[in-house]
């Protein structure tokens, strides 16, 4: 299977930056890891798939997920700095801050809020968790298989924080992907890393 483009933006983490009081920045965090766990919703041992770039050079090593079209998915999305050690799991950090980042599921074997109507997809992906407002976040979903094909995961991590105190992480957002993609929506990209996907 040939790889698709596997870096869309620097992986750096920048949910430390406050835009409600600019002279407050931190350093940001590093994002060398996406990893996804697809546990098959019958039971049995997740299928664990790694886009990771532990050396931080811009040379990935990216699994291919192969899922089966007799299985549906509980998809589990983790983020991880392994510059550090331990690895540092940053996905405890979008946990806390949950109201300011939500995950985006595209790509052309992806049919999803993010998307729209994709008549070419090969899995269908759910929210499964909310953030502390009630709007969706993405570190948890549902994955539906709808028949044997290829194609590309994109998965997105958006870092929103409030604007003039004022939340910007707003309901309907994934929809608003779908229409203007994601640099239609507010705040910045903390991760964005596609993998090659088939459903067999």
């Amino acid at each position: 299977m040939s790889r698709a483009p596997v870096l869309l933006v620097p992986l750096a983490f920048a949910a430390c930056n406050d835009t409600t009081n600019p002279e407050e920045i931190n350093v940001n965090e590093v994002i060398t890891t996406v990893a996804l766990a697809f546990t098959p919703s019958a039971g049995g041992a997740p299928l664990e798939f790694r886009w990771a770039d532990p050396e931080n050079d811009g040379s990935p090593v990216i699994d291919d997920i192969v899922l089966s079209d007799a299985d549906d998915y509980d998809l589990a999305v983790s983020f991880l700095n392994e510059l550090e050690d331990p690895p540092e799991d940053i996905t405890e950090e979008v946990d806390a801050e949950s109201d300011q980042h939500q995950v985006f599921f595209t790509g052309t074997a992806v049919e999803s809020e993010s998307t729209g109507a994709n008549p070419g997809a090969s899995i269908t992906i759910a929210y499964a968790d909310t953030d502390a407002n009630g709007l969706p976040l993405g570190l948890a979903t549902t994955v539906t298989t709808l028949g044997t094909g290829m194609g590309t995961l994109v998965v997105t991590l958006r870092h929103m924080p409030p604007e003039n105190d004022t939340a910007v992480k707003v309901d309907g957002l994934a929809e608003q992907v779908a229409t203007g993609g994601i640099s239609s929506l507010p705040g910045d990209t903390d991760a964005g890393v596609t993998f090659d996907v088939e459903v067999q």
